[in-house]
């Protein structure tokens, strides 16, 4: 006798429930490209200088066609991030929104965030054909929005933290910064954070490097910009080849679940570090066990670690694929298999871990 399970009950009011959901999440994806649109037509800014504004206003003052300004302005209006007046039938951007969608330094400034995300989810093809495939994406094969929002997504809470509160959570280090010492930067990209530590500490010499050469260009006209040329070096090298020893400090943002190969880098910096050196790590924040990660922050990486990381890591050698949600448990191991013996995370803020390395 043949025994079959009951078939599992389908509620239709819970069917429909998820329907308008993944609607609302479809409006989400489609406003990735409507915030990039929003921030480099100048639509935000206009409306936070100079107030509510119809279509039409908005239009004549970004030098933009009218039917992309209205409907542009409906989108947001139906996401709320602007308010309409119907009346009127003019648009304002909200005074906490423009914090946010305009003003670059504020550690609440989105757009670079949704720079990223479009760049990443417009190479999503190219992951398919290596997920299928088995191999990886690097960081070299993605588009400009990758690159710079990136940047523009990090710099606004390095900003934030770096120097008030991440450096001074180190063991001694800051008074070695203003007395003077070597720090090697380590997959700084536009060499933001490198640039921000050599403006603090002036009697330091910083060398950053990347793997990524438009990358480090791009970073040596962003020193001169800002005055540090003097003291700040960038070459082009991977995590595992870079120049230099006895540094006092070595530093690695938000990169090193992105390497191939993560303990032969940390291996490299054990070997490059003063003996009464220290490596900090930032890594995005993560718990040791999935669950802890199941939230909005822990979504939206798991969401690059599936199409931007992990395919980076996969791109390299020996392609260990740790995933942007690592954990500080994982990021140990990596440091004990480098030959570091004392490991602590020292700081947090809700995007990031701060991570104190010593050998």
């Amino acid at each position: 006798m043949t025994i079959t399970e009951p078939a599992t009950e389908v509620d239709p009011d819970k069917v429909m429930q998820f329907v308008f959901r993944a609607v609302d999440e479809a409006g989400a994806t489609l406003n990735a490209a409507l915030v990039v649109m929003g921030d480099k037509l100048g639509y935000y800014r206009i409306l936070a200088a100079e107030g509510a504004a119809t279509a039409t206003e908005l239009a004549e003052r970004s030098g933009t066609a009218e039917p992309y300004a209205r409907e542009w302005l409906n989108a947001q209006a139906a996401g709320g991030y602007v308010t309409y007046d119907p009346a009127a039938g003019r648009y304002a951007l909200p005074p906490e929104h423009a914090v946010a969608l305009t003003v670059e330094d504020s550690p609440a400034f989105v757009p670079g965030l949704f720079q990223i995300v479009l760049g990443t989810v417009t190479d999503s093809g190219a992951v398919l054909d290596a997920a299928r495939g088995g191999s990886g994406v690097g960081w070299h094969e993605h588009n400009t929005d990758v690159h710079v929002g990136c940047e523009r997504f990090f710099r606004p809470s390095y900003l934030a933290n770096l120097v008030e509160s991440w450096l001074p959570a180190l063991d001694g280090v800051v008074p070695k910064l203003r007395r003077g010492t070597t720090v090697a930067d380590i997959g700084c990209g536009h060499g933001a954070s490198t640039i921000l530590m050599a403006q603090a500490f002036p009697n330091s010499t910083f060398v950053g490097s990347d793997y990524h050469a438009e990358s480090i260009e791009t970073a040596r006209l962003r020193a001169e910009a800002a005055g540090v040329a003097d003291r700040v070096r960038f070459e082009v090298a991977p995590a595992d080849g870079f120049s230099g020893t006895g540094y006092g400090l070595v530093t690695m943002f938000d990169c090193l679940h992105d390497m191939g190969d993560p303990v032969g880098a940390a291996r490299h910096v054990r070997e490059a570090l003063a003996g009464d050196g220290t490596w900090m790590v930032v890594e995005p924040m993560a718990g040791d066990r999935v669950e802890e990660n199941l939230n909005p922050v822990g979504r939206a990486y798991y969401g690059f670690s599936t199409l931007l990381c992990t395919p980076a890591s996969l791109s390299q050698d020996v392609g260990l694929a740790l995933g942007t949600q690592a954990g500080p448990a994982r990021l140990r191991d990596v440091t004990v298999a480098g030959g570091f013996t004392r490991f602590a995370r020292v700081a947090e803020t809700p995007f990031n871990q701060v991570l104190e390395v010593r050998p």
